[in-house]
């Protein structure tokens, strides 16, 4: 299971794992949490590039549809097929259940550490 301090996040509320040369990109907990119970997801395909900033994947909830923004630019070395079939997982365990691992990092926003966002969270709540 992975720890938030582990992970980097985006002010767009996606989860960053960094591990060697790849690097996991996930919902964070307080994105699932908005969204409430997510039904669909579209992901891009492997060997798609991602760009910083830009969106990646469609994420439609009983609420209603959003996007998810990559932190970094880069190339998808795999797709987290799981949760095509069973997106509510990002639910049950948003931390586990990565979106896309990527490779060849170019770009990399300016992430935060799980302290910082859970500020960034509360300050965004109280807005």
């Amino acid at each position: 299971m992975t720890k938030a301090t582990e992970l980097k996040f985006s002010k767009s509320h996606e989860w960053v794992l960094f591990d060697g040369d790849k690097v996991r990109i996930g919902l964070s907990d307080y994105a699932q949490d908005q969204l409430g119970d997510i039904v669909f997801i579209d992901l891009p395909d492997e060997g798609d590039d991602v760009t910083k900033g830009e969106s990646f994947a469609d994420i439609e909830s009983v609420k209603a549809v959003s996007e998810a923004y990559s932190p970094i630019t880069a190339t998808v070395t795999a797709v987290n097929e799981e949760l095509l079939d069973s997106p509510e997982l990002i639910n049950t365990a948003p931390l586990d259940s990565w979106l896309i691992e990527v490779e060849g990092v170019d770009e990399i926003e300016d992430l935060l550490s799980a302290e910082e966002y859970k500020k960034f969270c509360e300050e965004s709540e109280e807005a």
